[in-house]
């Protein structure tokens, strides 16, 4: 098999790792094609042979060129979130220069159950797998659950004061390690079916905030207490922290999708995509001591 094999947002978080699975798969470099609004920042792949491409989702034009030729396309979900629309056009955008490309296959990542999700861009991710299924493609949508890096944002600071004030109640979820995201996403891309699926990529083991609490102070050997106030008290002190007013329901969103449950689910598709079991949180918080303390 040789089919050309495309990653958007290749400089991203997620776009890096995808480049580092798919070339220690053994990929040969020239049949990946890596894209970028700045494609200087991929030199170091440059020299290993893969393909850069300059693909701008603001720029249909860029990405009719940087797709043209391409045969597997991953669609990683962009991070605009400032300007209510602006992501699922630039989605379509994308989709749109994907059927025009040809493309034989296209995959993208979405987020777990976007049709009930509480998120206010959970539509964003609907819509995009909607019109994917539009073009009738053969698809591969990838739901990735909540990352365990996402921890980062929250639990420094609520290490430094030993409380770490949540809307979640006793709302549990299974993170997953962006990592192993990554190689789910670079197994279904270089995948060689032409069937469709849709997966919900989690951990192994849900966790309530209390527990995940609790496995951060084992792991830091700090003290860290969970306040449980409203989303509306979580809301206040996001605000009072000076965090961006857009950003502020979205993050309290993630609180209350929690509690009611929308992210309630454990499955297997990492192991079946990857053949490998996900990285702990208990392992990865192990891992990230470091971190966690700056």
């Amino acid at each position: 098999m040789s089919d050309t094999l495309l990653v958007t947002g290749a400089t991203g978080q997620l776009g890096k790792l995808v480049l580092d699975q798919l070339l220690a798969s053994g990929i040969a470099p020239a049949r990946i094609i890596a894209t970028s609004r700045d494609t200087t920042k991929l030199a170091n792949y440059i020299a290993r042979g893969v393909q850069a491409r300059v693909a701008d989702f603001d720029d249909p034009a860029s990405l009719d060129q940087a797709f043209a030729g391409a045969d597997r396309i991953l669609i990683i979900s962009t991070d605009a979130l400032d300007q209510p629309g602006k992501r699922l056009k630039q989605h379509l955008a994308a989709v749109a220069a994907a059927k025009k490309a040809g493309a034989k296959h296209i995959v993208y990542t979405s987020m777990p159950s976007p049709e009930t999700s509480v998120i206010p861009f959970a539509p964003d991710h609907l819509g995009t797998e909607n019109a994917i299924k539009a073009t009738g493609i053969p698809y591969t949508i990838l739901r990735n659950g909540w990352y365990m890096e996402n921890l980062f944002m929250a639990l420094p600071h609520a290490l430094e004061t030993g409380q770490w004030y949540s809307s979640s109640g006793e709302g549990r979820l299974a993170h997953i390690a962006r990592g192993d995201a990554a190689k789910a996403a670079a197994a279904a891309l270089a995948a060689s079916t032409s069937e469709s699926h849709t997966y919900t990529l989690t951990g192994g083991e849900l966790r309530s905030t209390d527990e995940i609490a609790a496995l951060v102070a084992k792991a830091t050997g700090k003290s860290l207490n969970v306040v449980h106030i409203s989303d509306e008290a979580l809301a206040g002190g996001l605000k009072s922290a000076g965090l961006p007013d857009f950003l502020i329901p979205i993050v309290v969103s993630f609180d209350a999708n929690t509690r009611g449950g929308h992210i309630d689910m454990v499955t297997g598709d990492v192991t079946a995509l990857t053949g490998a079991t996900p990285v702990t949180l208990a392992a990865f918080l192990e891992a990230s001591k470091a971190r966690l303390a700056s």
